[in-house]
């Protein structure tokens, strides 16, 4: 079965008629915002009912949209937290992905500044590493970018879209090797993205990003995972309480090839470990239940079912 990651958008009135649509259609509710008197769904859905859902939501007032990015957490990387490196271009890169569905993070590195010092520590590459892609919000000129990215790219193995003043060109030329995208005349600025030129380039860089995530499908799709993360997701929220005690939107965070569960790993890994799928199969059959880099927070990366000769 395919999916196809949807934002469905409506009044809170007889909301629960779409979410027993989607359960019963086979899909999975990622994210649920309530909104004063609006609901948010992000879905993921088999993509023939997607006109279904459209069809059985109109007469509700809601509204179907495609988001590419739903199901993925993306690091937004700024060389430091200082004013001339973090304040508004990070921000709305982090905000615009968000909308197109993703969850996202802001990753200000400790030594990131400065052409000669410029420097990425071992704690920042291994929570970079935990998500799906990394976008690097670079500065203004060429020579800074060329200069200081070899260092901060140092042992990312996540797929990479960086951004800059530059031109698209010019960063494919001063970037060496090559990372998977770039968008180019996206700089340092002192105000919000609001004139139609810059929101054209966070479209841009919402079609670039989605691209580079779909090359990253397809690739999976050749040794598909053992377990889908948004099913993985449901047997979590079914069958441990805690989560639900989380006071944050997305106490379990869904990834291409993984989750993220945001309660103590010393405490709840055990019993996430033994888990039941189906058939006696557990959750650690199918999937390293690891502590991540993200506070105290457990984060599975699920194995690929060559690595299990399972699938559930």
């Amino acid at each position: 079965m395919i999916f196809v990651p949807i934002t469905y958008k409506g009044g809170v009135y007889r909301h629960d008629e779409i979410v027993d649509l989607i359960e019963d259609l086979g899909g999975y509710i990622v994210q649920k915002h309530m909104i004063a008197q609006d609901v948010v769904l992000q879905c993921l859905v088999p993509k023939d009912d997607v006109e279904l859902i459209r069809t059985i939501g109109r007469p509700l007032g809601g509204e179907v949209i495609v988001a590419p990015l739903v199901g993925t957490e993306i690091a937004v990387v700024s060389p430091s937290l200082e004013i001339h490196h973090l304040p508004h271009s990070s921000c709305d890169v982090a905000e615009y992905l968000r909308r197109a569905g993703a969850k996202t993070n802001m990753v200000g590195l400790a030594r990131g500044f400065g052409k000669r010092i410029a420097n990425l520590n071992v704690e920042e590459r291994d929570t970079i590493n935990e998500h799906d892609l990394v976008v690097y919000v670079l500065g203004n000129f060429e020579v800074c970018i060329e200069e200081k990215f070899p260092a901060l790219r140092r042992g990312v193995h996540v797929p990479i879209v960086v951004t800059g003043a530059p031109s698209t060109e010019a960063l494919r030329r001063v970037i060496d090797p090559p990372v998977e995208g770039y968008v180019g005349n996206m700089g340092r600025c002192m105000h919000r993205t609001k004139k139609p030129e810059e929101l054209a380039t966070l479209d841009a860089l919402v079609d670039e990003v989605s691209r580079v995530l779909d090359e990253k499908r397809v690739e999976i799709a050749k040794d598909p995972l053992s377990v889908s993360p948004a099913r993985l997701m449901k047997v979590i929220e079914e069958k441990v309480e805690a989560v639900h005690m989380v006071n944050h939107p997305t106490p379990v965070t869904v990834q291409i090839a993984g989750l993220r569960v945001k309660i103590p790993y010393e405490i709840y890994a055990p019993e996430i470990r033994a888990l039941e799928i189906e058939n006696g199969v557990t959750v650690g059959d199918v999937a390293e239940v690891l502590p991540s880099k993200m506070r105290n927070y457990i984060w599975l990366r699920i194995k690929p079912f060559s690595e299990t000769n399972i699938m559930v």
